[in-house]
């Protein structure tokens, strides 16, 4: 910092004006890197959460989903925030993220690889168009193109501006020979300021533009960028803060991940730095090229290893005994400043998680009834806390993302989770009501007639298939289940509750069956109508997403 405090010819001139240059161009820079990756993150819309969604069930798989999916985000971080976000939801195996991980750290090298380039003179067109486009676009992709540029073009002036500020150091190479005479302080530095900025690209970009200004030798610039890769998996660290063993299982597999590469190639440093002095005349290229290699080899060198290498991960950080939890499973915080995009899939996931919540609470219901088992009473009351938790939860995190800002399909999207997410809600609401019927009816000592019993049993199979296909159809996007729900289902739904009506209130004038029991039953039909109308609402609400995924 005192470089920047005083003047090297001790006048005083450089000082504060040159740090503020630097960090200006650092600000230019990284501001132009998320500028860049919010555009291409809306311009993908609803594909990166397909990309995402297909998870990864071999390695290879997985290193090319993460890759491509750190190229069209323009961040490592992002991707390792998804996906130890996903293995703490279950939504992905710790073999899955490995491969996922691997792929982020070679998706990342794209960024160095386009900064190498210099293009410097199409810095300020890039801004200019990008702007015309931003302010004066007709359609929201024309905006969002420009966004893009101008985040492109503001990377270039970061790196002038970083370039140029440093120009002064010049005359003081002696300051960096420390890094050429001892790789393990480059590497230590490399480590060290990627985890104070949290961004991979910054420290990567700050090397270059000080190697291209001769102030960094080849040799003292790649231990920093290895030691990059270290720093970078602080991310991942500070994502597994306050999740479950796997989660932290991932961030391991990370940090292990660049560290044992790293080890590996300080101990071959000079033979690898020859490889990367052949690859190209220019050191910025050069760096880039340092980057990308490491992060390849690396990846090629774990690959065939990766089982046995996920097994020592487990080793070394064990699972412990788990217990039941019926909280929110998928809406990580972390998410929606991650990848809104993936953020609204943990909304989807939630849903369905709540559904299920739901429909256990009617299979409770059946076997109080059916099997006189008071035990579920219990079980329906505490599942329907549950359900109204969860039914909180998702609409606060839905609020949150719409507050980070979606692209409007997505907002679409996310606008018909969030209407789903009130049908099941009062598809619990209706099983509690019935399972106070039910305790009513043991209390007073009220009984079904054989025929009443098995009406019961008629129509609640029906509700529950109503509701398993809406969920169903919702989770799969399948417009065929959500079809039988509304065109099939519904109708017959209504027609038994009006048949079973209609011959209980005969029963009852014909002395049949007593007053309590008649009102009892009557309010039964009437609830599970209810649930039936809500399960026909949400398949409508499931046809609606599979047309804006269409």
């Amino acid at each position: 910092m005192s470089l920047f405090l005083r003047d090297m010819r001790g006048d005083g001139a450089v000082s504060v004006a040159t740090f503020f240059q630097v960090l200006g161009g650092v600000g230019l820079f990284l501001y132009g890197i998320k500028l860049t990756s919010d555009s291409l993150q809306a311009l993908s819309g609803d594909r990166l959460r397909q990309i995402v969604g297909s998870l990864t069930r071999t390695p290879v798989r997985g290193v090319l989903i993460g890759a491509g999916v750190t190229m069209l985000m323009q961040s490592s971080s992002a991707t390792t925030v998804m996906t130890v976000s996903f293995v703490h939801a279950g939504l992905m195996t710790l073999k899955e993220a490995v491969g996922v991980i691997m792929g982020a750290n070679i998706g990342t090298t794209l960024t160095a690889q386009i900064i190498a380039f210099k293009i410097k003179d199409l810095a300020l067109p890039a801004v200019g168009i990008g702007m015309l486009l931003a302010l004066f676009g007709k359609t929201k992709r024309q905006r969002y193109i420009g966004n893009g540029l101008v985040g492109f073009g503001l990377i270039f002036m970061g790196m002038q501006t970083m370039e140029k500020s440093m120009s002064f150091l010049s005359d003081r190479k002696d300051i960096f020979l420390a890094f050429s005479s001892n790789p393990l302080l480059g590497v230590l530095v490399g480590t060290v300021v990627t985890m104070l900025v949290q961004a991979s690209s910054a420290t990567i970009g700050l090397t270059m533009a000080m190697a291209s200004q001769g102030l960094l030798t080849l040799d003292a610039a790649i231990p920093i960028i290895l030691g990059d890769n270290i720093g970078t998996t602080i991310t991942a660290v500070l994502a597994s803060f306050g999740a479950n063993r796997a989660a932290k299982q991932a961030a391991a597999a990370h940090v292990l991940f660049n560290v044992i590469g790293v080890v590996v190639f300080m101990s071959v440093l000079p033979l690898f730095e020859s490889v990367v002095a052949r690859t190209s005349t220019d050191i910025a290229r050069q760096l880039a090229n340092t980057h990308s290699l490491f992060n390849c080899v690396n990846t090629l060198l774990f690959l065939p290893f990766t089982s046995l290498y996920v097994k020592a991960v487990s080793f070394l950080v064990p699972n412990k005994e788990t217990v039941q939890y019926r909280g929110p499973q998928f809406l990580d915080e972390k998410l929606i400043q991650a990848s809104p995009a993936a953020a609204i899939d943990a909304v989807k996931a939630e849903i369905v998680h709540m559904g299920r919540l739901a429909n256990e609470m009617l299979l409770y219901v059946r076997t109080a009834f059916l099997e006189d088992n008071p035990k579920m009473i219990d079980e329906v009351n505490e599942t329907e806390k549950s359900v109204n938790a969860l039914n909180h939860a998702i609409n606060r995190y839905a609020t949150e993302i719409w507050q980070r800002g979606v692209p409007s399909e997505l907002s679409q999207v996310l606008s018909a989770y969030v209407n789903g997410v009130g049908d099941i809600e009062r598809i619990g609401d209706h099983a509690q009501n019935l399972i106070e019927l039910y305790d009513y009816k043991r209390e007073n000592g009220v009984e079904f007639s054989p025929l009443a019993r098995g009406e019961f049993e008629d129509m609640f199979r029906t509700v529950e298939r109503a509701v398993c296909l809406s969920l169903e159809s919702f989770a799969e996007e399948d417009p065929a289940k959500a079809h039988e729900v509304i065109d099939v289902l519904e109708e017959e739904i209504d027609s038994k509750e009006q048949s079973m009506r209609k011959s209980h209130i005969e029963r009852l004038n014909h002395g049949e069956c007593n007053p309590q029991s008649g009102v009892i039953f009557i309010d039964i039909l009437s609830n599970m109508e209810r649930i039936g109308d809500h399960a026909h609402n949400f398949s409508f609400i499931a046809l609606d997403i599979a047309k804006l995924h269409a």
